[in-house]
């Protein structure tokens, strides 16, 4: 299998070397073993073919790989398959000033189409902590969210067309960035969210906007997690938020003291709010906090005054994921609307609690799209091991609550091997029985991610 690989690829760029099957092999999750055959590195389309093609007639299983950092084990190769690495595919192939697309290969880190975006007078907002490294491809596979969805959506909502490799080895060229067309069933949503499971999104046109205006970030102490609804109704009432996100004060603690930032208020709440909104509205941000402040949701806040201030507010929350990972959090994507979102946390802190109350939580999230992030803390001296399959004998309570909301099990780091057999928490058996014929229609050999996404 090797040798007809190197037929079809450059020998140099198909690896059998442990540190490249260790290093491709795995995303950020840690609860499944690396152990891929092989990392191959196509440059061009026809070579993501021509190894599709192999893997069609050989019965080989391909893994694609971008910037390893989902937390789903969705990019994880642990049953002897071929990861597909797109590091190589990472140059801007077009751009139309006049309507605003710039098309890129898969491989491009996120963080660089921002960069071209600032370069050519534009933005691309689809923003999260993980922009330096992430790349375009996986961001559409997983249909990636992060901090400015409140005012920007998901990444499906700029994505104006895609290049794919079906697992059948055809190439579809999807939408060809047109802002209308009704003709039909629209795939290029197929496989944005697919999790590579129907075949390789290999080229991407990305839809740009105008630049935001200059913000301001607001950090709020917020003593009861019922009032953070309230405040979200009373900003957006008369202010344009780009971001509203939450986090618990477990969670200041930690990434004051990780990154030795100053706390942002002179006293602790339970939780934090925190806001961004365009400086012209600083008025009525203003006069929101003060009618918070007097009704009592609010016990303290802070504004920034410079672009310095805002970052350093915005680190307290994009600190968090690295302040706690010493501690193996075990973690949860979940999402419910948002006005279930109190009532959510008070029922998950409860069920913790009552099955095991020796377990910390650390919450966090995007509060103002219903995305919360429950990480659960791995006490000292306890095995990892042991932890993890304490919190796993947990999930299907956990997912009982996000079902009872009619929520969903992953918001946005996909299902992977992580939450594969709780598909059904989100999903009625008709619905998955439709996604296993799409997957048959596109991927007939189920050569593409398998084991993935599909109980």
């Amino acid at each position: 299998m090797i040798e007809k690989l190197r037929e079809v690829l450059p020998p140099h760029r198909v690896s059998t070397a442990k540190e490249d099957l260790d290093n491709w092999g795995r995303d950020w999750t840690r609860s499944f073993a690396a152990a891929p055959s092989a990392v191959v590195f196509p440059e061009t389309v026809q070579e993501v073919v021509a190894v599709t093609r192999l893997a069609n007639a050989e019965g080989l299983a391909l893994v694609p790989s971008g910037g390893r950092t989902g937390l789903s084990a969705g990019a994880v190769a642990s049953q002897g398959e071929v990861v597909v690495s797109f590091d190589r595919m990472n140059r801007f192939l077009d751009f139309n000033e006049t309507d605003r697309v710039v098309r890129c290969q898969a491989g491009v880190v996120t963080a660089n189409v921002q960069a071209f975006a600032r370069g050519k007078g534009l933005f691309y907002p689809v923003d999260f902590s993980s922009s330096g490294s992430s790349q375009i491809g996986g961001n559409v596979a997983t249909n990636a969210g992060g901090i400015k969805v409140l005012r920007y959506g998901m990444t499906r909502d700029w994505i104006a067309g895609l290049k794919v490799v079906t697992g059948a080895g055809e190439v579809l060229e999807l939408n060809r960035g047109l802002v209308k067309n009704a003709t039909g069933y629209d795939l290029r949503h197929l496989f944005i969210g697919s999790e590579g499971t129907l075949g390789f999104v290999v080229e991407a046109d990305l839809r740009l906007t105008e630049p935001p205006a200059p913000s301001r970030v607001m950090v709020l102490g917020v003593d009861r997690m019922a009032d953070i609804l309230s405040i979200l109704t009373r900003f957006q009432a008369g202010v344009a938020l780009s971001a509203f996100e939450f986090f618990s004060e477990l969670a200041v603690e930690r990434v004051t003291r990780h990154r030795s930032l100053a706390r942002p208020l002179k006293s602790s709440s339970a939780f934090y709010a925190l806001l961004e909104f365009d400086a012209h509205d600083e008025p009525a941000a203003l006069a929101a906090f003060e009618e918070s402040l007097a009704a009592g949701w609010v016990s303290d806040g802070v504004m920034s005054q410079s672009e310095a201030q805002a970052r350093a507010l915005w680190a307290l929350r994009e600190g968090i994921t690295e302040s706690i990972a010493p501690e193996t959090p075990y973690k949860n994507d979940l999402a419910v609307r948002i006005s279930d979102v109190p009532g959510f946390l008070d029922d998950v802190d409860h069920a913790v609690g009552r099955i095991y109350p020796d377990l910390e939580i650390c919450w966090f999230g995007h509060i103002g799209d219903g995305n919360v992030h429950l990480n659960i803390l791995k006490p000292p001296g306890l095995a990892v091991t042991a932890f993890y399959e304490r919190c796993d004998a947990m999930s299907p309570e956990l997912f009982k609550l996000v079902a009872a909301r009619g929520g969903s099990i992953s918001a946005e780091h996909g299902v992977g091997m992580l939450k594969r057999e709780f598909l059904g928490f989100s999903r009625s058996a008709a619905e998955i029985e439709i996604m296993r014929a799409v997957k048959k229609a596109l991927d007939p050999n189920g050569v593409m991610n398998p084991g993935k996404l599909l109980p």
